[in-house]
């Protein structure tokens, strides 16, 4: 019988600011281990949260082989550690920062109320068992995130923006994206007659990764199924999962099957031709394909298929040098919408700014975007900017159509 750990421990802290005034701290430490026996093909699982002894925990493992929990796979070993934590603010130094922040706030831009919080986040995650295998990561970061809301506007807020930096939290790049953010919020424009989005890729690749899963394709339900092999996408689009050490954020470079891929990367688009779609060993080995390391962490459970941290290639450019002279817009508040089974897509846009792609230039009315994901990702596809502090990430430039609110 051999015996395995995971074990996550997630500790968050955070000033809670509603219409600038500093209304609660919280703080929570959470400890999740999920104690787990393998014989015979079966695995037997206990969840606990909180703490609990090795010898309580795969006892109580053990009870439950009798559940019968299919996992004919052998375990992976390896050892290997990974420390991304920075400068993560104390609960003292973040109670410093927001009142310093929220002082700012109030006198530089007074027509506008701000809600959010700033927070503190500390992250660790272990695998380990008896086949040898201990691998860990520790990550954290600081963060800030707001709505706000214009004194003369009838709605309950007009806006957000978030930064997260693992080095402390810069009050000087703050502040320059709550000012680029506020400064033209009452210069009323025009949508261009050239609608370029200009968001984070995560917004928009949600049904690519979801047809992307190799048990859709298999079963034909993928809207790429059939299509492995084919360039279907722009010249431009190169997706990678991707959990190296320059690019991992808050999550294991390891699947839940203990699976590490070579380089810490693993290349699903390339050039726009389809190369695999994602599955972990259970889908590997129902429908015979290439197993990718794709086994999301169930604490309760065997483990599901679904784990990739897909990451757009970017270019080396920031947005502003992409657009070239073109004007783009960025949508701040949209809700209602999505992608339809056929790869349709729509999303009505509350609110949303036209920007030359680094200053924020004056609010567009409300209107509707509308692509398709073989459009969007194809030949209305413009690209994925370098990081910027400006906009405190990557952005993905694409054309789309504007249709009424």
């Amino acid at each position: 019988m051999k015996k395995e750990k995971y074990i996550g421990i997630n500790i968050y802290s955070e000033v809670k600011i509603k219409e600038n005034e500093i209304v609660s701290f919280n703080k929570f430490d959470k400890k999740t281990t999920s104690f787990r026996v393998y014989k015979d093909g079966f695995v037997g699982v206990h969840f606990q949260q909180g703490k609990m002894s090795d010898k309580e925990g795969f006892e109580k493992a053990e009870e439950n082989l009798k559940l019968k929990r299919q996992y004919p796979f052998e375990l992976e070993s390896g050892v290997r550690e990974l420390d991304k934590t920075d400068l993560l603010l104390s609960d003292e130094k973040l109670m410093e920062k927001a009142r310093t922040e929220l002082k700012y706030l109030r006198k530089t831009h007074p027509d506008f109320t701000f809600s959010g919080s700033f927070y503190a986040n500390s992250y660790f995650e272990q695998q380990k068992n008896s086949a040898g295998m201990n691998y860990s990561i520790r990550d954290g970061h600081n963060g800030a995130a707001f709505c706000f809301k214009h004194k003369d506007s009838k709605d309950i807020e007009d806006g957000y923006f978030n930064m997260n930096l693992r080095h402390g939290l810069s009050s000087k790049k703050f502040r320059a994206i709550v000012d680029n953010y506020i400064s033209n919020f009452t210069n009323q424009v025009e949508l261009p007659k050239e609608l370029i989005i200009m968001m984070p890729d995560w917004y928009l690749n949600g049904k690519l990764r979801e047809s992307l899963d190799a048990e859709k394709l298999a079963l034909g339900t993928s809207l790429l199924s059939g299509k492995i092999g084919e360039k279907v996408f722009a010249d431009g689009l190169t997706i990678y999962h991707d959990v190296t050490k320059k690019n991992i954020w808050m999550c294991s470079f390891w699947d839940a099957d203990g699976i590490v891929h070579k380089g810490d990367k693993l290349c699903y688009i390339k050039d726009g031709r389809v190369l695999r779609g994602y599955a972990d060993k259970r889908v590997a080995a129902k429908y015979g394909v290439e197993c990718t390391g794709s086994a999301y962490n169930n604490y309760s459970d065997i483990p599901n298929n679904g784990w990739v941290n897909l990451r757009i290639t970017p270019l080396k450019k920031t947005p502003k040098e992409i657009l070239d002279g073109k004007l783009a817009v960025l949508p701040v508040q949209f809700s209602g919408g999505g992608f339809s089974d056929t790869g349709d897509y729509a999303m009505p846009v509350q609110m949303a700014y036209l920007t030359d792609g680094e200053k924020i230039l004056g609010r567009l009315p409300p209107f509707t975007m509308r692509s398709n994901m073989f459009d969007m990702f194809g030949k209305d596809f413009i690209g994925v900017s370098k990081y910027t502090d400006i906009w405190n990430k990557n952005m993905m430039l694409v054309k789309m159509e504007a249709g009424k609110l």
